[in-house]
């Protein structure tokens, strides 16, 4: 799966996105550190331990580098940046039922936006799964040769038996 670079700079809003979720009570909004807990194991369960661990060290992040959605309390996606390497974003999932909706775009343009506002020009999307969303939702494009990029070196009992999933 290769990396893509988008453009912080040319990004669209994400405030409409974060309203209109909000008018259908999905809140789109920072993790607090107090959280971290229950969003690590939600993530866990929903997704993968690979995931968790790079979820878990976005609340090491000041502020925490991680959005979540929720519904009525509950959270129904996520999305992290900084967590792999500075200037990544990702990982992200959005529960298949609610795949579709917004919600992942909506967590995508948040943390862009956070990225933006550190000071950086363009952000790498690491090791994407569904390219065209990132395209379509922030004009990503793919770099060129960086398959496998920093993952080359996984260990091998790294989830082998259980599948990534969720990308928005």
């Amino acid at each position: 799966m290769p990396d893509m670079l988008v453009k912080l700079y040319e990004l669209p809003e994400v405030a409409p996105l974060v309203k209109g979720l909000a008018e259908h009570n999905i809140v789109i909004r920072r993790a607090m550190p107090y959280e971290k807990h229950i969003v690590v194991d939600w993530v866990r369960e929903s997704f993968n331990d690979v995931w968790a661990s790079e979820c878990d060290v976005s609340f090491a992040n000041h502020p925490v580098s991680c959005f979540i959605a929720t519904e009525m309390g509950d959270i129904i996606g996520f999305a992290c940046y900084e967590s792999t390497c500075r200037n990544f974003f990702g990982p992200t999932g959005v529960v298949e039922e609610k795949r579709g909706s917004g919600i992942g775009k909506a967590l995508l343009l948040s943390c862009l936006h956070a990225l933006a506002a550190l000071g950086y020009a363009y952000a790498i999307i690491g090791g994407v799964g569904p390219a065209q969303f990132y395209t379509d939702a922030a004009g990503a494009q793919i770099i060129e040769g960086s398959t496998p990029g920093i993952y080359r070196d996984r260990l091998r009992k790294m989830d082998a038996n259980k599948p990534a999933g969720g990308d928005a």
